[in-house]
């Protein structure tokens, strides 16, 4: 068996584990605890967690620039699912804004360093 097959079916076995383990212990509430469907509020949560983990990992050992930015606006987009997942059950729908605005500038800041590592100035 190759190294890069090993390594696939060992990270997926840890990915696999993480979402058993989310699932079936019982994970604190952080927030609110009489909200409804605070179970499923929380393991959003960690599951995002994990997620962000996981391109934080990929940030730190990526092997090229290109990977980085793609694990950076995937941190972006996480950012927003934890915008929603606190602005969602709380009510206040300002993190629902915070969200929009931060999945924007993402956006914006992807496509700028896209243009850095091509080469080409920003009004190309």
């Amino acid at each position: 068996m190759t190294r890069r097959r090993l390594q696939w079916l060992t990270g997926g076995a840890i990915i696999t584990g993480l979402i058993i383990a989310i699932f079936t212990l019982n994970i604190p509430i952080l927030f609110y605890p009489n909200l409804p469907h605070v179970s499923f509020f929380a393991h959003s949560f960690f599951i995002l967690l994990m997620g962000a983990v996981f391109c934080l990992f990929r940030v730190m050992r990526g092997p090229t620039a290109p990977d980085r930015i793609v694990a950076i606006d995937i941190m972006g987009i996480l950012i927003v699912g934890f915008c929603a997942i606190i602005g969602i059950p709380t009510g206040r729908l300002w993190y629902i804004d915070i969200g929009i605005a931060w999945a924007l500038q993402s956006f914006i800041s992807t496509l700028a360093l896209s243009k850095y590592l091509e080469g080409k100035d920003l009004d190309e």
